[in-house]
């Protein structure tokens, strides 16, 4: 999936689009998401998929496989959340808050709507968030993402280890991919035991992999004339939209009224 969503933020239909326009929208959208309702989350969700899925022209299947990802995670912290548990004498505290319960070994154990409101009020804000996060993943080239951080100030050292972080997250997972299917195609994975066995192999061969693979770009760098700093040319063909320009300025305004409108009422 990492290798297909940088592809994807090559090959889509906002690559000519500045990568400053694009972030700034997804800043500012993010600020309005720390403050705003789960009504104006959810407007924001659905322009931001707009944007990703009709502009972009990111395909709907992918984008709603990436937002089902996200949710899985929300379903995990849901329980906990909804599902409280009291003393029995302080049953009287909680019938307000409890939809369904039952008692066990002098616990009221019971379904909390406060907790189901709270997790929902999550969930919004979460895929409100998310979409963007993969406005900018699906439509921002790391690297150029990076460039247009230092252009804008952004400590040199960080944008390097990202850059170097990244680079190796690709080396990881090519690697795993080679051991797994290499011990697939030997039986590895037949039972739980050799399963496990097979496991720790294959990570014990990442980590000496992935020190050889550092060795080999230390040496490399040096034998350039690294001095701290990675210069990379980068081609600057993005064109500011002043039609996107003008869409953002006035649907970033539309939601800050209506939030305003909301709070009122």
């Amino acid at each position: 999936m990492n290798i297909q969503i940088d592809t994807l933020a090559y090959t889509n239909k906002l690559r000519w689009l500045a990568p400053e326009q694009k972030l700034l929208l997804a800043i500012a959208l993010l600020i309005i998401i720390a403050f705003a309702h789960p009504q104006i989350q959810i407007l924001i969700a659905i322009w931001m998929s707009i944007w990703t899925v009709v502009y972009a022209g990111i395909s709907a299947k992918i984008y709603l496989k990436l937002i089902y990802v996200a949710t899985l995670f929300w379903l995990t912290s849901l329980p906990a959340l909804a599902i409280n548990a009291i003393d029995i004498s302080h049953l009287n505290l909680v019938q307000n808050d409890s939809i369904k319960g039952l008692t066990i070994s002098g616990y009221y154990v019971y379904l909390s709507s406060h907790g189901i409101e709270q997790g929902l009020t999550i969930l919004t804000r979460a895929i409100a968030s998310l979409s963007c996060l993969y406005f900018v993943m699906l439509t921002i080239p790391f690297t150029e993402l990076l460039q247009t951080l230092r252009r804008v100030g952004f400590p040199v050292l960080l944008t390097d280890l990202l850059l170097l972080m990244y680079r190796f997250i690709f080396v990881l997972l090519n690697a795993a991919a080679e051991l797994w299917t290499a011990q697939q195609s030997r039986g590895g994975y037949r039972t739980f035991s050799t399963s496990m066995k097979s496991l720790a192999l294959l990570i014990g061969q990442l980590l000496k992999r992935t020190i050889e693979n550092y060795r080999q770009v230390s040496l490399s760098l040096e034998s350039r004339g690294f001095n701290g700093e990675f210069r990379v040319w980068h081609p600057h063909r993005y064109h500011h939209s002043q039609r996107y320009a003008i869409e953002a300025i006035f649907g970033c305004t539309l939601l800050i009224i209506l939030e305003c409108s909301i709070s009122v009422f």
